[in-house]
């Protein structure tokens, strides 16, 4: 087999073993070297121009990006503020010593709920002084004043009060007027 040219001048002595050592490395950096600007000219001469258009587009889409996730941020930590307050408020004016005999129906999403009240509560309830707001998967009552509070901030927090027609109202009062009720009697 035939030896390298360089093999042979080690053997024939006149290259050192250091100095093979240092020609090698420095062609092998020579070679890398030239295989990276080759590279490198290639890619500049495709796209000599476009490269800054991408770059700066790239960059204007990133941050647009930036501020997009920003906004977005500050409007889930404005609405965990949002709901803090409701939250503070219901907790600071809720009604406590509210139970009692009477069953008082409301509607939740479709659904008909109840509440066990008590007598001044529930004529609180019925004239709109009270108001039930959802509270821990359960139910608060609340003064009307916190409600108004409550619903500057957060509407579904509060059950809707039920709106009655004026004009069916007037004419259910004309008719039950007929009837007369003892006044001793409770349903």
């Amino acid at each position: 087999m035939t030896e390298s040219l360089f093999d042979q001048l080690k053997k024939s002595g006149l290259v050192s073993e250091q100095k093979a050592k240092q020609a090698k490395k420095a062609k092998g950096k020579a070679q890398f070297q030239q295989t990276k600007q080759s590279k490198a000219q290639k890619n500049n001469e495709a796209t000599p121009l476009a490269s800054d258009d991408s770059v700066a587009r790239a960059a204007e889409e990133k941050a647009e990006r930036a501020r997009q996730l920003n906004r977005e941020r500050q409007q889930q930590l404005a609405q965990k503020a949002v709901q803090a307050e409701v939250r503070q408020i219901i907790e600071s004016n809720r009604l406590s010593r509210y139970e009692g005999p009477i069953t008082y129906h409301f509607a939740d999403n479709g659904k008909v709920k109840t509440l066990e009240v008590n007598r001044e509560t529930h004529q609180r309830l019925v004239s709109s002084r009270i108001r039930i707001a959802r509270f821990d998967g359960g139910y608060a009552l609340i003064p009307a004043t916190a409600a108004e509070k409550i619903e500057q901030r957060d509407t579904g927090v509060l059950i809707p009060i039920p709106e009655i027609d004026a004009s069916v109202l007037k004419e259910d009062q004309d008719y039950y007027a007929q009837f007369e009720v003892p006044d001793d009697l409770t349903w």
